[in-house]
């Protein structure tokens, strides 16, 4: 259970309590959704503080959980509720909180301590249940996507199609989009993060759908690229060489090297074949209930040293933009079961042309 593993963090921090305020922590913690809900936990004990919008919500839904009643202020009701309790030395997450919001808690009968990712080395393991669930959301993105190829023409806008994506979700039980669907047509899919836009998608030209879809509170990560009309020969190339790029990445996931040989794997043979300047951001990120999590799966910066554990679930997902062209760009999540990163998608990576 993941609350024992945060409440011995505490106590190994000399902290009689820590106040989540994160929606994503807070979910994480509690598994109850809310737009205005404070998980303290202590060594002890676990309390959820929410207003009466969600009260009678989470005291049917958290039969483990002592629930409190927010009244009047917030930032009253939570120094009096710590008061009450007797917590005095109490952690909270700094690098969630706005200046003002940490400027309402100063209390002279409270000491807070101030901590950023505070549940990194808990979140970053995710259990066989986490891992089945973000499964289950893959496969109903698999078929959204396979949906999709059977439904995009040319002539549609992009938000079009990203509409169709979002109406499929829901139609699967899905509880919405992870992040703004990407749908980038012929040069806009040199833009990384394009924005979805009302321009028509074009004949004889590359699509590039990068979608994903909450499950449980869970999220997916999905990037194809494929060609509407017949391809050029350059993006053929380029694609080819995006594609072996994910494979060797993906051959060094695994338990015994660090996200930053990940990385390295992809970058590397994208530099040897001419196209190092247009991979420009790292091979992927850690994924769960927020769309990017610990671990950055790059050559660069502290995460790259991060060993690669059993457990683990991250994206792999090189890329080449060539500006004013096209881009490609190949993603699956990976999840780290028998000590090998294992893509959660079923769709292969072959080229599709329609």
């Amino acid at each position: 259970m993941k609350v024992k593993e945060v409440q011995e963090l505490i106590k190994e921090k000399n902290l009689d309590a820590f106040m989540f305020s994160s929606q994503p922590n807070v979910f994480y913690l509690s598994r109850f959704r809310s737009t205005n809900a404070y998980a303290v936990i202590t060594p002890q004990e676990k309390y959820l503080l929410t207003d009466a919008r969600y009260y009678e919500r989470a005291k049917n839904q958290l039969k483990d959980w002592e629930v409190v009643l927010i009244k009047g202020n917030l930032f009253k009701s939570v120094k009096n509720f710590l008061r009450e309790k007797g917590l005095k030395y109490v952690g909270y997450e700094e690098d969630r909180v706005s200046c003002t919001f940490k400027k309402h808690l100063k209390s002279k009968h409270i000491r807070w301590v101030g901590f950023s990712n505070f549940l990194k080395n808990v979140r970053v393991l995710k259990t066989k249940e986490e891992i089945s669930i973000m499964k289950e959301g893959v496969r109903k993105s698999d078929k959204i996507y396979r949906e999709l190829l059977n439904f995009v023409k040319p002539g549609m806008t992009e938000l079009q199609v990203r509409g169709f994506i979002v109406s499929k979700i829901f139609e699967k039980n899905g509880e919405g989009e992870s992040f703004p669907a990407i749908v980038a047509s012929g040069e806009h899919s040199a833009v990384p993060h394009w924005e979805s836009s009302r321009e028509k998608i074009k004949e004889n030209a590359p699509l590039l759908i990068d979608m994903g879809l909450l499950w449980e509170g869970y999220c997916t990560d999905f990037t194809r690229t494929f060609h509407i009309g017949k391809p050029s020969e350059e993006f053929r190339k380029v694609y080819e060489i995006v594609k072996e790029a994910h494979l060797r990445a993906l051959e060094k996931a695994k338990v015994g090297n660090t996200v930053g040989d990940v990385d390295r794997a992809a970058r590397e043979y994208i530099e040897k074949k001419g196209y190092g300047q247009f991979f420009t951001h790292s091979t992927g990120h850690g994924v769960g209930v927020e769309i990017h999590e610990f671990p950055r799966v790059y050559y660069k910066g502290d995460d790259a040293k991060t060993p690669i554990e059993e457990g683990m679930v991250f994206t792999i997902e090189p890329g080449i933009y060539l500006p004013g062209k096209f881009g490609v760009r190949l993603e699956n999540i990976v999840a780290v079961q028998g000590g090998v990163g294992k893509p959660l998608s079923e769709i292969d990576l072959e080229l599709v042309v329609i």
